[in-house]
């Protein structure tokens, strides 16, 4: 139902943007590179005060020789991280702009319950996006304890390692989550769905450069910078 209202919107928010898609993009750009560095100074700290697993951690393209298999499971993690997003952006748009829409054309128990799920859709994508940021800076930030030891570096010059592609993925995953935020500002609801096609377009390319960078570059940082000979 969402969907079916929201094509026309979706239309002519994507024709309104394709005439000048520099100034939209920009700003979600920006949003999500906020993130990700909120995320990325998350997890520098987290690596620094964790106890470190010992267990050794394998590491594609350092104790084997790493393939295409190596960047698709890159791939589809992060690609699920921007599924969930995008999820909360379509959201935002069914409670922004789809349930008041079919909310005014109801009477009784049936419009109460589209106007009481208003606050409730919008709880959701909070609580997804703060979901995300704290379990990706535990998770994160625990095993950048983990190959900081292992590989005998400090997590800040983990962090550097990991740095350019790390803040092109994150950046990537978190533009619906940017342009969901943007739109809450500037009560743009009509536009989120439209904003999940596009923020989801513009990511999986970001990812592909990032999962390959991640899989066939990183590894090589890694060995220079390293203490420990051939580890």
């Amino acid at each position: 139902m969402a969907l079916a209202q929201g094509l026309r919107d979706t239309r002519g928010a994507l024709l309104r943007w394709n005439r000048e898609p520099a100034l939209v993009l920009r700003p979600w750009l920006l949003g999500g590179l906020a993130f990700g560095a909120a995320l990325l100074l998350a997890v520098l700290v987290i690596a620094s005060v964790a106890q470190p697993d010992l267990t050794p951690a394998v590491i594609p393209g350092v104790e084997y020789q790493a393939g295409l298999g190596d960047v698709v499971h890159v791939l589809v993690r992060n690609g699920l991280v921007l599924a969930l997003h995008a999820v909360a952006c379509v959201a935002g748009f069914i409670a922004g702009s789809s349930l008041p829409l079919q909310a005014s054309r109801m009477t009784g128990w049936n419009r109460s319950i589209h106007e009481k799920a208003r606050p409730l859709a919008f709880a959701w994508v909070v609580g997804v996006t703060c979901f995300s940021l704290v379990t990706q800076a535990y998770v994160l930030g625990h095993t950048g304890a983990q190959l900081a030891e292992q590989l005998g570096m400090s997590p800040g010059l983990l962090i550097l390692t990991v740095f350019p592609h790390a803040i092109l993925e994150l950046t990537a995953v978190f533009l619906p989550l940017a342009a969901w935020t943007i739109a809450s500002r500037r009560g743009e609801w009509h536009d989120l769905l439209a904003a999940t096609f596009a923020t989801v377009a513009v990511a999986i390319p970001m990812l592909l450069v990032a999962s390959s960078w991640e899989t066939f570059v990183w590894p090589r940082l890694l060995e220079q910078a390293s203490p420990i000979p051939g580890f």
